[in-house]
């Protein structure tokens, strides 16, 4: 009955954006059009001058692929805030603050989980672990299993690849820090600046099994895994207590055109045609002048959206972030001594 409800509310989402006269993408008159509607968020530009290709790219997860099997619920008993932020709440994780840049390339699946699974490797082991998890080595070597590289690829399978096949350390591009750095350079957003323009080409890198030059452990020493993952129902309680209890998780959501514009507030649809499913990772909750909303990270760089973070409606936006929501725990010394 929910699914068909979800469904139902989308349709009524998409032909009411669809009634109204199109907007060009990313255009002075979609931002107007926004911020006169005086809805629960302010539009502004975060793009200049980048090909669709490259926005669409961004949109790189598959929507409704492979799941996991679906942790038992534990939030009944559980007595839960009205504001919750996982970077304040775990202040000694620093990953938790990162936020990471995709580049051109539609590998946000990668990104929503070996950022997830970094901070949550920190929260197990209170602060005494600290690691930048890879993306490039989620994107390069989970192969087909997790879908097709920079062209889009499954959350869910991306959590079974950690699980089965483990990950090595790596930070953002250039940075030298940890066994894989991500090799893809973050791109242009805005008219003047250092970095390249940003286009929606490229292929997915190579897989390589060794680390960067001058790093030790080797690769397969430096192999990080997770003892078990897990989908996460979609109702609203449990994904609080998931956070709340484990740490940060991702989850993937339809992304329209008006998206791309958020500035501030809490996002929720209001114009504009559909770009494609996207995965991110949810930090924490809150009320905003009474709306309540999911507190989130990005992976288009800080200079998007609120510092890379933004807020989207929670518990009435049934086209998207609470239909698909992963997570997994680590394997750590602290996880066998906790069972």
């Amino acid at each position: 009955m929910w699914q068909l409800l979800a469904t139902l509310s989308c349709l009524v989402v998409l032909t009411n954006a669809q009634s109204r006269p199109p907007l060009q993408l990313l255009s002075d008159e979609l931002v107007d059009y926004v911020n006169k509607r005086n809805t629960t968020w302010k539009a502004g530009h975060n793009f200049y001058h980048v090909e669709p290709s490259y926005l669409r790219r961004l949109c790189g997860t598959i929507l409704g692929g492979p799941k996991l099997p679906q942790r038992v619920s534990f939030a009944e008993d559980m007595v839960l805030p009205e504001n919750f932020d996982a970077r304040e709440h775990w202040s000694n994780c620093p990953t938790i603050k990162e936020i990471r840049d995709q580049g051109s390339c539609g590998s946000c699946w990668a990104f929503g989980a070996v950022e997830a699974i970094s901070d949550r490797i920190c929260i197990l082991t209170n602060g005494h672990v600290n690691v930048e998890v890879s993306a490039e080595d989620m994107l390069t070597c989970c192969g087909d299993q997790c879908g097709d590289g920079c062209n889009g690829g499954f959350p869910a399978e991306a959590w079974n690849f950690w699980t089965k096949q483990g990950l090595v350390s790596g930070g953002l591009y250039d940075s030298h820090v940890g066994c894989r750095p991500y090799s893809i350079p973050p791109c242009e957003h805005h008219v003047n600046g250092s970095r390249p323009p940003c286009t929606g080409e490229g292929d997915t890198p190579k897989c390589s099994k060794i680390c960067e030059p001058g790093y030790t452990p080797s690769y397969k020493e430096d192999k990080h895994y997770g003892c078990n993952s897990y989908s996460v129902s979609n109702n609203e309680k449990e994904i609080m207590a998931e956070i709340y209890k484990n740490g940060p998780v991702e989850a993937a959501f339809s992304v329209f055109s008006d998206f791309l514009l958020y500035k501030s507030g809490v996002y929720q649809h209001v114009t504009g045609e559909m770009m494609g499913g996207h995965a991110v990772r949810i930090l924490g909750w809150g009320v905003e002048n009474d709306t309540p909303y999911w507190l989130v990270g990005n992976s288009w760089n800080t200079d998007w959206g609120d510092n890379g973070f933004f807020k989207i409606l929670r518990g009435r936006d049934h086209c998207g972030i609470e239909s698909e929501v992963v997570a997994g725990i680590p394997c750590t010394e602290q996880y066998w001594k906790r069972i």
